[in-house]
């Protein structure tokens, strides 16, 4: 019995069980993607026009990236309680919502409406932060695969919920919005005590390779069933028992994850070398204090001293040179021969305060990087109800749920083959953010375009280069400016989310699209019926009904310009790029010689 409760204290503290509670945690943080099926619910059931669910839109973005309040009580409340906090939120803002669009509650504002989608959207901030700033604290090495798996699921959130509401199988798309309110604040009350850091156990271990190869496996089975389900559901008209075995189908792959906490647990000695936990943390940093202080001002010093040509050598010689450098200041300080001094505050690849990384290029290099690649791909989400039905498609949910498996695959891709770039060939991390940027790009033109197919492919595109921005900035941003103020860091610079949505959804393409649409309809009044005094009569009744726009025509100019916008964040990707080779090459390089 007691080495039974030993076992299972193991599993309790076990860094894989946070990590897979913090997958299903991220399942139910990706509830914005939805905002695709349930505004098409509130635009009728409130008569709104594309202007005013455009700005929802945007109050929608706002909630889901303004993570102020949520990094801030992450550092003072327990993390289960900052948990807690966003459930409630969910669920009032939501909860409200749906009060309102089946007519149990008053109609608000506009105003009260942004207030109350930006209060239910904003609990998400609260789950992205506990779970990226626990995990990214449990697994320090593996900060690319652990931040795209867990981006990933946060991405895969809305087919999760769509499949679920399809067994539900109500006629009444307001309950989608019930189940947004409800479902998630249940998961999370569920889990909350389970996601926090847990000491020791935090080296790089044998393990490791195995755990990370059987999650992604999960999430590669998970992508591919619910893509084909989804398929099969469009194509054929499945009775409720299916779709109810098709849903039980998916929990179970949701489930399997735990498979490696409780095998590393209950099955494997915990005993094993490579599970001994490491120095306790106060002995640690009294016992290597002095040397990671030589070797930061070292390393300082040597970034000041090297020449400007080195950086032109290949990677091999490009290290034997800069080692060579290190090697000599090391000498000199030892012997007194030259003083080596620190510049006032921290260097590239050490711990920032956000006040100290605001003043730093690469930090705004990230940022509207971010805004012009991440606020186009949001664009295209927000409005991708619109413009399915613009398209000729009767089913907006198809895209939508495609557009998250597509987001999933594009944040594990994005975290796996950047953490390649950087552990294979010490290469700066951005390299795979600007790759990222120009297939949106090349997905922007597909829509502009409008060809057979086009929302297709256009879909899989944005998905896949919006996804993957998501698992490559928080690494980024934690290998430039370090994992002290990582929550604080991350959601500022989510702010630029909804910064670009604000511009491109909330100005650029709501406009041209109610542009086009008012065209539209004056050209069929006075084309079709042009002496028809019935017809007149009643468009004059009809002025406050939502106006539709159809054609390739909507949204081509908005795409277009979201296509330049992509390539100009490619540049300044790259410019990042150039500006980090250093730093890569210093925190990287190591670990291939």
């Amino acid at each position: 019995m007691g080495r039974l409760g030993e076992r299972f204290g193991a599993l309790v503290n076990n860094r894989w069980l946070v990590f897979v509670a913090a997958m299903w945690i991220q399942s139910c943080a990706g509830i914005g993607y939805l905002f695709g099926s349930i505004s098409p619910v509130i635009k009728s059931s409130l008569s709104y026009n594309q202007r005013q669910i455009a700005r929802l839109g945007v109050a929608k973005d706002l909630g889901d990236s303004v993570g102020f309040l949520a990094g801030s009580l992450c550092e003072v409340l327990p993390m289960w309680g900052a948990l807690l906090v966003g459930a409630l939120q969910n669920f009032v803002g939501y909860g409200w919502v749906w009060l309102i669009v089946t007519g149990r509650a008053p109609v608000l504002p506009l105003w009260a409406m942004c207030l109350l989608i930006f209060i239910g959207t904003n609990g998400e901030t609260y789950f992205n932060t506990v779970a990226l700033v626990s995990c990214v604290q449990n697994f320090p090495k593996s900060r690319g695969p652990v931040v795209g798996i867990l981006k990933g699921f946060a991405g895969l959130g809305g087919a999760i919920l769509t499949q679920i509401y399809a067994m539900i199988h109500s006629p009444d798309h307001a309950n989608l919005i019930f189940m947004i309110a409800v479902g998630p604040a249940m998961v999370i009350i569920a889990l909350m005590f389970i996601v926090r850091p847990v000491g020791g156990h935090r080296q790089v271990r044998p393990s490791d390779g195995l755990s990370f190869t059987f999650i992604y496996s999960i999430c590669l089975l998970l992508a591919a069933y619910l893509m084909g389900v989804m398929v099969v559901e469009d194509l054929v008209d499945l009775n409720r028992t299916v779709i109810t075995i098709l849903t039980a189908i998916l929990f179970v792959l949701l489930l399997l994850p735990i498979v490696v906490p409780v095998s590393l647990s209950f099955f494997l000695d915990s005993r094993a070398p490579f599970q001994e936990p490491l120095l306790p943390e106060a002995q640690k940093q009294e016992t290597s204090k002095s040397e990671q202080d030589g070797h930061e001002v070292i390393f300082s010093e040597v970034e000041d001293e090297k020449p400007k040509e080195v950086d032109l050598l290949p990677a091999q010689e490009r290290h034997k040179r800069i080692a060579q450098l290190q090697a000599k200041l090391f000498q000199a300080a030892a012997e007194g021969a030259v003083r080596v001094k620190r510049r006032k505050g921290p260097h590239r690849g050490e711990d920032f305060t956000l006040t100290q990384a605001l003043i730093k290029a690469d930090f705004w290099l990230i940022f509207f990087s971010l805004l012009l690649g991440s606020g186009s791909g949001l664009t295209v989400i927000d409005n991708l109800g619109q413009l399915s039905q613009s398209l000729g498609y009767d089913n907006a949910h198809i895209f939508v749920s495609m557009i998250s498996i597509w987001n999933f695959l594009g944040r594990v891709g994005g975290g796996y083959f950047s953490e390649i770039i950087v552990k294979n060939h010490a290469y700066p991390r951005p390299a795979a953010m600007a790759a990222a940027q120009f297939i949106m790009a090349i997905g922007h033109v597909f829509f502009a375009m409008g060809w057979p197919g086009a929302m297709h492919i256009g879909t899989l595109l944005i998905g896949l280069g919006y996804g993957a921005h998501w698992a490559i900035m928080p690494a980024v941003a934690s290998e430039l400016f370090g994992l002290k103020k990582f929550g604080a860091l991350y959601n500022f610079l989510t702010l630029a989310n909804p910064a670009g949505s604000l511009v491109l959804s909330g100005v650029i393409a709501s406009s041209i699209y109610d542009y086009e649409a008012e065209k539209q309809a004056h050209h069929h009044i006075h084309h079709h019926h042009p002496r028809s005094w019935g017809s007149i009569f009643s468009a004059m009744l009809a002025v406050d009904e939502p106006l539709k726009c159809e054609g390739s025509i909507c949204f081509f100019l908005t795409s277009m310009i979201m296509s330049g916008l992509c390539i100009i964040a490619v540049i300044l990707s790259m410019i990042l790029v150039y500006r980090t080779k250093i730093v890569y090459a210093h925190l990287y390089g190591k670990s291939r010689t």
